[in-house]
């Protein structure tokens, strides 16, 4: 969880910190309780899971479906749970209580939207892969993206799901989920007609619509704006899947900034060069954990 001094030290580096600017990756939902295999995978998959045998939620998303409907039915569930239904743990809102009194901006590759969720500043964050509530023309034809929450519903409802009144997704005891949804929910492009596809990066179709632009050039503003202050460069739970959005970069900018202080939370992986050493906090452990502590 890290010792006393390294919290005590992260602390410190909190209460005199001017701007807080947060790097967030996969480990943090993870520590939020979004996990990818295991109970939380058999409990929604467990019928794609027996008949394809994979083993988490990513390689399903990845399966080679023959045909969409039957595509959709697995990414409904996919988006629904782990965009639609609150965090199992409150992660996410104990760091809001950390820094909600900050100048603060939040940079993630994370796509669940649970920083949102959770009551951050729409203005202050910037979610940089996508988000699993945006559908996006598959060819693509034109850069705009599309709220999904409607016709993610109706498909997980098409499937035989139930949801509760806390959003919260269940399938009735007597009910065998279906592994397919009608033609009529299958999302099409309102421009091309060509199917619809997540608004995330994986290849070079990903769209950047203007509301990613704007989020990008408001990140860029606050960077510049607090390039000389006393600021906490706060990395929680960021690998090395993309170390040059976040990682990198907040170990280049702690370099060129004196008064900064580069502060990593990450489980198996709290790391700085050797160069920003005197100026950085590495705590190796559960992210939770360690923010349960202030």
């Amino acid at each position: 969880m890290g010792t006393t001094n390294e919290i005590s030290a992260l602390r410190q580096a909190l209460e005199q910190a001017e701007t807080v600017i947060i790097g967030a990756g996969a480990g943090f939902s993870t520590s939020a309780g979004f996990t990818y295999a295991g109970e939380r995978f058999h409990t929604y998959f467990g019928d794609f899971a027996s008949k394809y045998h994979f083993k988490d939620m990513y390689a399903g998303g990845f399966y080679p479906y023959d045909s969409l409907n039957e595509h959709w039915a697995y990414w409904s569930r996919y988006i629904y749970v782990n965009r639609y239904m609150d965090a199992p743990k409150p992660v996410y809102e104990d760091l809001l209580a950390l820094v909600k009194d900050k100048d603060y901006f939040v940079i993630t590759t994370n796509v669940d939207h649970c920083f949102q969720k959770a009551g951050f500043d729409k203005k202050r964050l910037y979610y940089t892969q996508g988000d699993y509530g945006l559908f996006q023309c598959s060819e693509p034809c034109h850069d705009e993206t599309y709220d999904n929450a409607e016709t993610i519903y109706e498909m997980v409802k098409a499937q035989g799901y139930q949801i509760r009144a806390d959003g919260s997704l269940y399938l009735p005891e007597d009910v065998t989920a279906k592994m397919s949804v009608p033609d009529e929910l299958i999302p099409r492009c309102p421009k091309c007609g060509k199917p619809m596809s997540m608004n995330l990066r994986a290849d070079d179709t990903f769209v950047q619509d203007e509301g990613w632009y704007q989020a990008a050039e408001r990140y860029e503003t606050f960077l510049r704006r607090h390039q000389d202050t006393n600021v906490l460069f706060l990395e929680l739970g960021v690998g090395y899947n993309t170390p040059g959005i976040i990682k990198y970069p907040f170990w280049q900018m702690t370099a060129g900034n004196s008064k900064a202080v580069y502060a990593c939370i990450n489980y198996g992986e709290a790391v700085c060069p050797h160069e920003i050493e005197k100026q950085s906090i590495c705590i190796d452990g559960d992210i939770g954990k360690v923010l349960s502590c202030f």
